[in-house]
């Protein structure tokens, strides 16, 4: 497959110049200069403004993106850091105020309505005008500093490192000896990891405090009461309130919670232990070593492709295209940034994957995970506008955690033997459920924190437990931990980087289990309607997206009920 692949070109350009490069503000300014004095006297012309200005602001993106992915894939290296601090201190603080008076040109057209009438336009124009109503000139300075310090949570998670049977690793490769069947080997690694967060816990009490200061001062200067109420209207949250979000978390506590108890149950049976300790949750619950699907990035980036390819040919070689243009980066090592992401190219349209696999079980469906999205890229790359392309998290998680469910149907590709395979299903199952207390957990937490932004760290840990008590199971024994317990919610680098976006991963979780139920029904038409739907991009509301997909976007407790009763059947 790998000899016919045709690996994407750039699109000319037609407003920049073909080797124009982001170096500075200065060299940007003229473009910016040139839309704002564009006249726009007809419905044509104002659809190439649109056209002119997404090509400006793809090129930006993706040189955003670069320095990004360089600097989360060498925290280590200055060179890299600088430049990702140049575009966020003295470029990004630049284009936001000349962005918002181009959003305020294009809203007092007289062409405007026309245009909103033609697909997608009527979606882009809504979020338009939803930025001019939130934009404040002085919060400019304020989301510069707040990027400053988010970048500095990377810095401080990449240098995290453990010493295990002599050997320096990052707490992604030691967390692995969570699944072995040697107890006194987990709980020794489990006291390191933990420990060695705690070592940095005052410091990232600090940094996160600070962060709420300064977010809650954006949101004040906006006219919101709160940091919250901003959020919900900056991510363009227009198809369901943070009541429904209470909804949900209180659908999760009744509807997963109870089956959290029956899994640590059954587990602590299985275990024979007297006490089920956190230490105890990895390993599985037979005794029996841990799944190891591959033994390096090499044969993680080729099984993938091969189960990607047997869905459909068209997903493999997305895959294989990224794989020829070095836009995957799988492996965990020192220095490298926690955590994985999808990063989209704008430009070019080919993503860029970045990761910290070691051989676990999670590493294969992170990258199915981060699969789904690189494919969303693919379905998306050839809409008009980078804005159509931009998708909302409900969807763009869809895509992700769909392809974690569908891909089940080839992981023999990773587990030729069939005990393995059904033992990988079933742990990915369990896990799909145990994802939605979790989701619950980070998403009530930060409606409290940033509802109440003047809370002492004291009042934080003791509202973080009474929070996490409500969705974990009550057979797992913390005493002992309870200082490793007050802050696990510092692993989550959501809550630093990108505040309240999380509620999303409950509802495409949802959403994948209702897309995986199409296909176990009918395998072409299930693949035909999660592609459908993922080609809108964002073309439509997420409810039709949703439809699209023939699914429903919904998350009240009957429907959590009805899902999570299937996805026990397929456990059973």
């Amino acid at each position: 497959m790998t000899e016919t692949l045709e690996i994407p070109k750039r699109p000319t350009r037609k407003f920049l110049p073909d080797n124009f490069a982001v170096t500075s503000w200065d060299v940007l300014k003229p473009y910016f200069d040139r839309l704002l004095e564009n006249k726009i006297s007809s419905l044509a012309e104002l659809k190439q403004w649109f056209l002119d200005r997404s090509e400006l602001e793809s090129v930006i993106s993706e040189d955003l993106a670069w320095r990004y992915i360089r600097m989360t894939c060498y925290t280590g290296n200055k060179e890299y850091l600088s430049a990702y601090q140049d575009f966020i201190q003295n470029i990004q603080p630049q284009i936001a105020p000349v962005s918002d008076a181009l959003n305020k040109k294009a809203a007092a057209s007289e062409y405007l309505d026309a245009l909103s009438q033609q697909e997608g336009y009527g979606i882009l124009i809504r979020n338009l005008k939803k930025d001019i109503e939130i934009f404040r000139e002085e919060n400019v300075p304020l989301f510069t500093e707040i990027a400053t310090l988010a970048q500095k949570y990377a810095q401080i998670s990449g240098a995290m490192t453990v010493n295990v049977d002599g050997k320096e690793m990052t707490l992604q490769q030691a967390s692995v000896f969570l699944m072995s069947p040697d107890r006194k080997k987990r709980e020794e690694v489990y006291h390191k990891v933990a420990e060695r967060r705690l070592v940095d816990r005052d410091q990232l009490d600090e940094l996160f405090t600070s962060l709420i200061k300064l977010r809650h001062q954006v949101a004040v200067n906006a006219g919101f009461k709160n940091f919250r109420d901003y959020m919900f209207k900056a991510l363009g949250r227009f198809d369901y309130t943070p009541e429904d979000c209470f909804k949900f978390h209180e659908a999760i506590q009744h509807e997963i919670v109870p089956l959290l108890n029956d899994f640590a149950k059954q587990r602590k049976a299985s275990l024979k232990l007297d006490s089920l300790r956190p230490w105890d949750k990895a390993v599985d619950p037979e005794g029996k070593d841990a799944l190891k699907p591959f033994t390096s990035g090499k044969e993680l980036t080729e099984k993938t492709i091969e189960v990607f390819q047997k869905l459909d040919p068209f997903l493999g070689q997305c895959l294989a295209i990224m794989k020829a243009m070095g836009h995957l980066d799988l492996e965990s090592r020192i220095g490298k940034a926690p955590g994985g992401y999808n990063y989209p190219l704008a430009e070019i349209g080919v993503p860029f994957i970045f990761m910290n696999a070691t051989s676990t079980l999670r590493d294969m469906v992170t990258i199915m995970h981060e699969g789904g999205h690189a494919i969303h890229n693919f379905l998306t790359r050839d809409l008009e506008l980078n804005d159509f392309k931009s998708t909302p998290s409900e969807v763009a998680e869809l895509a992700s955690m769909s392809m974690e469910l569908i891909s089940m149907e080839h992981w023999d590709v990773f587990f030729t033997d069939r005990n393995e395979l059904l033992r990988a299903k079933r742990e990915h199952l369990e896990d799909s459920i145990e994802t939605l207390p979790w989701v619950a957990t980070i998403d009530k937490f930060q409606h409290w924190i940033y509802e109440n932004p003047n809370h002492t760290t004291e009042e934080r840990r003791k509202m973080w437990n009474k929070i996490f008590d409500q969705f974990t199971d009550s057979h797992t024994d913390w005493s002992g931990l309870e200082t490793a317990k007050d802050y696990l919610w510092q692993k989550q680098l959501h809550l630093y980087e990108v505040p309240f976006y999380y509620i999303e991963y409950g509802m495409a979780q949802l959403g994948a289990i209702a897309v995986w139920r199409n296909f176990r029904k009918d395998k072409t038409l299930g693949l035909q309607g999660y592609q459908n739907a993922l080609k809108l991009g964002y073309l439509r509301t997420i409810p039709e997206i949703y439809k699209a997909a023939n699914i429903k976007f919904d998350f009240s407790r009957p429907y959590i009920k009805e899902l999570v009763s299937f996805v026990r059947s397929e456990i059973r």
